[in-house]
C-alpha cells in the first residue's frame, strides 16, 4: 500500500472509531503488562514487553460500539514481579477511576501468571457495585492467533452490561466469566486455562449477549490502611517436610504464615511442631491445602491434623487456597485483627 493510501486508511479508522464511541458509556482501561503486552523479541527470540494499552486498543476497531475507551498505562510488566505494593497502586488507580460518576466500569489487562491474586486483591480492596473485569492472554501480540483483542473486545462488552454491577472483580477470558475469589489457572499454555472448580463459571459473552448464571455470594471489603504490607509467607507441606521453612520463615521476623497443608489441612509432626513454634512467638499461622477443591477443616484427630492444629491455635483457611489465603491474612493483620477468632471469622465469611 501506498504511504498515502495508509494514512488515509489510517485516517479512516480513527474517524470510525470516535465515530462509534460518541454518546457510550466511559470506561477506563488500565494496562499493567503481562504476556497480552509482549511480542517476539527478534534478538532473545522470546516475548518480551512490547505493546502499550493503547497499541492493544488499536487491534480492536468494534470495541468503539459499546464503550469510549480511557487507557491508562499504569505498568508494564510480567505479572510475576507482581508484589503488594504494585497492587497497592494497582487498587487506588481502580478505586479512583469507579468514584468518577462519569466511568461505568474498569478493564485491567495483567499477565495470567498471578491473574487471579490480583483479581481477589482488588475484589477485597476495591469499594463499588461497578464492575472490574481482569483480562490476559495466553498467546503474545506476535502470534497469527493472539487472544487478547477478543478478550478485551470481550470485557469492554461486560463493563457497560448492567447485569454485571454487584457482581465484583470478575475475570473475563476465553469468552468465559469467573469470580475472583475461586478463579485459578488450570493450564499453563491453553486458552481455556481458568476456571473455578467445583463452582463454575458465573457467566458466558456470546455473539449477541453477556449472560449470567450466578452472583458470587462469599465477598468482603477489608480497606487498605497502610503502604507497606506485612511480611506473608507461604510454606509447604509435602511428604517428609521437616518444619525447617517454616522456623526459619519465623525466626526472620514474617507477620503470619499460611501452611499449604495435605487433605483437609493436616501435616506430618515435625511441620505441626513449627506451627506450635510460630504461634508461640505470636505469629498468626493459617492452614490451607493443596488439594484444588473443597475446604479446610478442624477434623482430624491425629497429631498434626486439622482439629490438632486448630486446637493449638491456628486458623482454617475455608477454601482459599494458599495464594489468595496470604492475600487475605496480609490485609487483615494490616487492619489490626490478629486473634485467632478474629481471624477465622473473616475466613469464615
Amino acid at each position: 500500500m501506498k504511504p498515502g493510501r495508509a494514512l488515509l486508511s489510517m485516517l479512516l479508522f480513527a474517524s470510525a472509531t470516535t465515530a462509534f464511541a460518541q454518546n457510550k458509556p466511559v470506561v477506563q482501561f488500565i494496562a499493567t503488562g503481562g504476556t497480552i503486552a509482549m511480542k517476539i523479541d527478534p534478538v532473545k527470540n522470546a516475548p518480551v514487553p512490547a505493546i502499550s494499552g493503547d497499541d492493544l486498543l488499536a487491534t480492536v476497531p468494534d470495541i468503539g460500539k459499546y464503550a469510549t475507551i480511557q487507557v491508562n498505562n499504569l505498568s508494564n510488566v510480567p505479572s510475576d514481579y507482581m508484589d503488594p505494593p504494585r497492587w497497592i497502586q494497582l487498587t487506588r488507580a481502580v478505586q479512583a477511576s469507579l468514584d468518577r460518576p462519569d466511568v461505568a466500569g474498569v478493564i485491567v489487562s495483567h499477565g495470567t501468571d498471578t491473574l487471579e491474586e490480583t483479581a481477589y486483591w482488588l475484589d477485597l480492596t476495591v469499594r463499588s457495585d461497578k464492575p472490574v473485569v481482569l483480562i490476559g492472554a495466553q498467546r503474545n501480540a506476535s502470534s497469527p492467533d493472539f487472544d487478547g483483542p477478543r478478550n478485551l473486545l470481550n470485557a469492554a462488552r461486560i463493563a457497560v452490561d448492567e447485569q454485571s454491577k454487584g457482581k465484583g472483580v470478575m475475570l473475563a477470558m476465553n469468552n468465559q466469566i469467573n469470580a475472583a475469589r475461586y478463579v485459578t489457572k488450570t493450564h499453563t499454555a491453553n486458552v481455556e486455562t481458568f476456571n473455578s472448580g467445583d463452582f463454575g463459571f458465573i457467566g458466558e459473552v456470546y455473539p449477541d449477549r453477556v449472560i449470567y448464571v450466578s452472583t458470587p455470594a462469599r465477598r468482603q471489603h477489608v480497606p487498605i490502611r497502610t503502604d507497606k504490607m506485612p511480611d506473608v509467607e507461604i510454606v509447604a507441606m509435602y511428604g517428609g517436610a521437616d518444619g525447617a521453612a517454616l522456623r526459619s520463615a519465623v525466626d526472620r521476623g514474617v507477620k503470619g504464615i499460611v501452611v499449604q497443608a495435605l487433605g483437609m489441612g493436616n501435616m506430618n509432626q515435625p511441620m505441626f511442631e513449627a506451627v506450635k513454634y510460630a504461634l508461640s512467638k505470636n505469629v498468626p499461622v493459617v492452614i490451607s491445602t493443596r488439594v484444588h477443591n473443597g475446604r479446610v477443616l478442624p477434623n482430624y484427630g491425629f497429631v498434626g491434623g486439622g482439629k490438632t492444629t486448630f486446637d493449638a491455635g491456628a486458623v482454617m483457611a475455608d477454601d482459599l487456597k494458599p495464594a489468595k489465603a496470604r492475600i487475605l491474612l496480609m490485609l487483615l493483620l494490616q487492619s489490626g485483627l490478629s486473634s485467632q477468632a478474629d481471624l477465622q471469622a473473616a475466613f469464615n465469611r
